[in-house]
């Protein structure tokens, strides 16, 4: 199944944290920790609607990791994969190398 984001969002698989380690030695499970901020874009809307009808596109590209805030956005599975659905304006910034 394909899926095609509308207007300004974008459909992102977040990147999982790994089991972490404390100074004392304890381990910290990943259901545990913090929800993961980071995670790579899968698809992208045609962008945001002025109200003269014209479309500004997104500056976020497929491929593009990216930085989000704690609670933003909303999970969905498509196809037994689970994704989270965001608008662009959720989006703190884009990691680069």
């Amino acid at each position: 199944m394909t899926f095609e984001p509308l207007s300004n969002r974008l459909l992102v698989s977040m990147v999982e944290n790994a089991e972490q380690v404390t100074k004392g030695g304890l381990f910290i499970p990943s259901s545990a920790q913090e929800r993961p901020t980071i995670g790579i874009v899968r698809a992208v809307g045609p962008g945001k609607q002025r109200p003269d009808g014209t479309t500004v596109p997104s500056d976020i590209r497929v491929g593009d990791r990216i930085l989000i805030g704690k609670y933003a956005g909303g999970s969905v599975t498509i196809d037994a994969t689970p994704y989270t659905i965001l608008t662009t304006d959720e989006v703190l910034g884009i990691l680069r190398d």
